[in-house]
């Protein structure tokens, strides 16, 4: 193990003790380190829509699916590398270990390289497909072509994050997240009040500040003196250890693909209703975030908490992880989610002084974010299922019951006039949350009866 997790400082033993304690501590610094993220994150949003107005914010919220969806593909492979790391660390092997944390950094790199490409090569050419309005398409092409250039340090930044998670490490990515942040807001005002920079002032504070965080977990790894000591001279990818991580996390990135898809195509026909339902909409989805990540929290503490233990052999404490998962997550959600839909028009005239932007945008709030803990729900069956090493049957779940039935409503009564409404495209969400969560509790039932 490294000083680090010898003296306790950072490290968690997930497999003995009290669990509701230890997950709660595990899950409120990532929470608030995705908060924080967030908060930074709409800091460019609302610099946007305050200085540079309404087209502007548009075009930096009309490529939010997209980015996702791309994202997403490689992102999901860090959930494989958090359940082998785990299991591994569970189990107190060392060697293998660090092999995974050298085959893991590895991949993040080559994976940011190759989304540089697409993203900086295919960005004008998948907005026009995705029907982005013709007034902001411009600033929409410039936007993502920068964005897009911080791939690498991103991707190395969340495998990174991914490896100090396996062995209950969340407090370093939020303090690596708190600086990065920080940067990040300053730069925006910087380049977008002072430089008039616009879209691409926003951009490139965003690129800046992945770099910052991307760097400040390298160094953090390459200062461990144990099993997660990282030693840039010994970067490579294990054909064994790569295999093991995209048997967990590929099913996991093809299911974050096949959600973001569909989220593609639902932007796609927001944005036919022009760029006041696209700005308000993309306002909602900004705040809606919020509440995702408060919930997302405890499908990583209960994604991590399993593997370990499974790691360990301690199958008894399976179900009173997920127990205490859900119960956390429904917590949350109800109370947050909520709270949001009180709050929406004084949240979203942060964004905004549009009178018609935020009535849009607090239309999607309840529909979406009052139910929203029914996707915490879901998500918290997923990590369950995943840290017991399912990850194929969870992602053909979402295929079919939550990207498979918006497609088909998209392609169905969506089409009709009297379905052709804004407000019936956001009601697919909780629809479809629901029929997959009940979905992933009878998957779960089956194989725990195994």
């Amino acid at each position: 193990m490294s000083k680090a997790d010898n003296n306790g400082r950072y490290s968690m033993d997930m497999t003995s003790g009290p669990i509701l304690g230890k997950m709660l501590l595990f899950a409120l610094p990532l929470m608030a380190s995705s908060m924080l993220q967030l908060l930074f994150n709409a800091a460019d949003v609302i610099v946007v829509g305050k200085f540079a107005g309404d087209n502007s914010l548009a075009a930096v919220g009309s490529n939010g699916a997209l980015v996702g969806l791309l994202t997403n593909l490689f992102l999901g492979l860090s959930v494989g590398v958090n359940v082998i790391a785990a299991r591994y660390y569970g189990a107190g092997d060392s060697k293998n270990v660090e092999d995974t944390v050298h085959t893991a950094i590895a991949m993040s790199i080559l994976s940011g390289i190759i989304l540089t490409f697409v993203g900086c090569l295919g960005a004008g050419r998948i907005l026009v497909m995705m029907k982005v309005p013709e007034e902001v398409l411009p600033l929409s092409t410039l936007y993502l072509r920068i964005y897009f250039l911080g791939m690498p340090a991103m991707m190395v930044y969340n495998f990174g994050a991914a490896i100090l998670r396996a062995i209950g490490d969340t407090r370093r990515p939020l303090i690596y997240l708190a600086i990065a942040g920080a940067v990040n807001v300053i730069l925006n005002l910087i380049f977008v009040i002072l430089f008039k920079m616009d879209v691409a002032g926003v951009a490139l504070a965003t690129v800046i500040s992945q770099c910052i965080s991307c760097v400040l977990i390298i160094r953090c790894l390459m200062e461990e003196g144990g099993s997660i000591h990282l030693d840039l001279r010994r970067l490579r990818i294990s054909g064994n250890k790569f295999i093991r991580i995209a048997q967990i996390g590929l099913p996991a990135s093809i299911q974050s693909v096949l959600f973001n898809l569909s989220n593609v195509m639902i932007q796609t026909s927001i944005n036919s209703f022009g760029a006041t339902v696209v700005a308000g909409s993309s306002a909602g989805a900004n705040l809606e975030q919020f509440v995702y990540v408060a919930m997302n929290a405890n499908y990583q503490s209960t994604l991590s908490f399993t593997s370990q233990n499974m790691g360990a052999g301690k199958h008894e404490r399976i179900n009173r992880i997920l127990a205490c998962g859900l119960g956390c997550v429904a917590v949350i959600g109800i109370v947050l989610g909520n709270l949001w839909v009180l709050l929406s028009h004084t949240l979203l005239s942060f964004y905004t002084s549009s009178p018609d932007v935020i009535a849009e945008g607090a239309k999607r709030m309840r529909l979406v974010c009052g139910p929203y803990f029914i996707c915490g729900m879901m998500d918290v069956m997923v990590g369950s299922l995943r840290g017991l090493g399912y990850s194929v049957m969870p992602m053909l779940v979402s295929l079919i019951g939550a990207c498979g039935l918006r497609l088909i409503y998209l392609g169905t009564l969506f089409q009709l006039p009297q379905f052709h409404k804004a407000e019936n495209l956001y009601l697919t969400y909780p629809v479809t949350w629901t029929i997959t969560l009940l979905a992933h509790v009878v998957c779960f039932i089956i194989i725990r009866r195994r």
